[in-house]
This record gives structure tokens, sequence and C-alpha cells, in this order.
């Protein structure tokens, strides 16, 4: 008798270490690129080099592959670890933007790209540490 895969393998279903790669520079190079999201871009280096290799390692794990950012960093602790940065709703819909259009460019699968969407909302709704 085979196990069954899991439901939410969303890193096998992207097309593992080569797909999560290029949804993350496409969503790099889109805060980059759109002006209606500065608030965001201040928050970072002027290099994004170091963010897009961080933002990799932990989807990666995220999405069910290697723990590469957990091996490299430990924990997450994503909530902690952005407490520095003053994220807004403004700051989480601009965040949500450019992913939401860097999965629309890069997942080519429907219901994928849904799924996805809708877990890096309920993320980025976690991450917000203002009122506004």
């Amino acid at each position: 008798m085979q196990a069954t895969e899991p439901q939410n393998d969303h890193y096998r279903r992207i097309g593992g270490e080569t797909k999560i790669r290029e949804l993350v520079q496409r969503f790099y190079q889109l805060m980059d690129e759109l002006p209606e999201v500065h608030r965001i871009r201040k928050m970072h280096h002027i290099s994004l080099k170091g963010s897009e290799e961080k933002l990799f390692m932990f989807l990666t794990g995220w999405m069910g592959g290697p723990q590469l950012y957990v091996e490299k960093f430990g924990h997450p602790r994503l909530r902690q670890r952005h407490l520095p940065f003053a994220v807004g709703d403004t700051e989480r819909d601009q965040w949500m933007m450019c992913m939401s259009q860097a999965l629309d460019d890069v997942v080519e699968d429907e219901a994928l790209r849904k799924e996805l969407k809708d877990a890096f909302q309920k993320v980025a709704d976690f991450m917000r540490n203002q009122a506004e």
C-alpha cells in the first residue's frame, strides 16, 4: 500500500527550488520597480540580495522542501524578527501586492496560486505590529 502525498506539498507542486527562486527573484524585482510599494522597499538594504536569499531559504522550507533557513538561522520567529520594522496595513498590502503579482507571473497552476495567496495573506496579516 502506497502512502498518499500530503495535499499541501507546495514545494513539489510549485516546481521545487528552481521555481521558488524564480518567485523570490520576481518578488524583489517588483519591490524595486513598483513606486506604489516604496514604504516596504525603504525597509530593506539598498541591495536586495541578502533579503532575496533569506526569503528563498525560508520559502523552501515553508513550502515543504529542505529546511534551509532553519539549518542556517534557527527557528524563523517571523514576527519577532520583523518587530524592529513598523508593519501596518499599508506595509502588509504593499508586500502582498508584490507577492501576488510574483505568483501570477511565476506559478502556472491556478489552484496552487490561490492556495499560496491565501497562505501568504494569513502570514502577512500576522506580521502587522502597528495600528492604522
